[in-house]
């Protein structure tokens, strides 16, 4: 008889948990997935502070190409605007400065998903930037940045759609 009861029991625990993990990958999957950032997307940045006074108030824009591959992304990115204190430029062909692209998604289940993204920009000297964003389920994605070259800090919006 006791062998018969723990036979049962275990056989019920082995079910029971095995429809659990099933109903919680489900939920992960179906329910909660990962914001899909693949494809191209633009982004600006606005300088709130800096070390180097011109600098406040400077807008970049920029065209990127996102790829995913799970919480990983990968990307490239070029300058292709610039509204500072010099003036108003765009950048085409050979003028754009190139940068690389590196970051991943913080999944969170009972708030907003986060992604953090790194970028290496080649232009006239190497600069980094690292990007902390939030709210990427939509077509526009709002966060703040800070960047190395002149300490600069400020607002970041990413878009699927140019700016102008």
């Amino acid at each position: 008889m006791k062998f018969d009861s723990l036979l049962s029991d275990l056989i019920g625990t082995v079910l029971g948990g095995a429809a659990l993990t099933l109903l919680l990958f489900l939920a992960k999957e179906k329910l909660f997935p990962l914001p899909k950032v693949s494809g191209r997307w633009f982004f600006e940045t606005r300088t709130v502070t800096s070390a180097y006074k011109p600098f406040v108030g400077m807008s970049l824009q920029y065209v990127a190409i996102l790829w995913q591959e799970g919480h990983v992304i990968r990307g490239s990115c070029e300058k292709i605007y610039e509204d500072s204190s010099t003036g108003k430029r765009e950048y085409v062909g050979e003028n754009r400065a190139r940068g690389g692209l590196e970051g991943f998604i913080e999944k969170f289940y009972l708030g907003k998903d986060r992604i953090r993204i790194h970028l290496v920009e080649s232009g006239s000297r190497e600069s980094s930037v690292f990007f902390d964003l939030t709210n990427p389920e939509h077509s526009s994605i709002v966060g703040v940045f800070c960047a190395m070259a002149a300490d600069q800090e400020g607002t970041v919006k990413w878009q699927r759609v140019p700016f102008r």
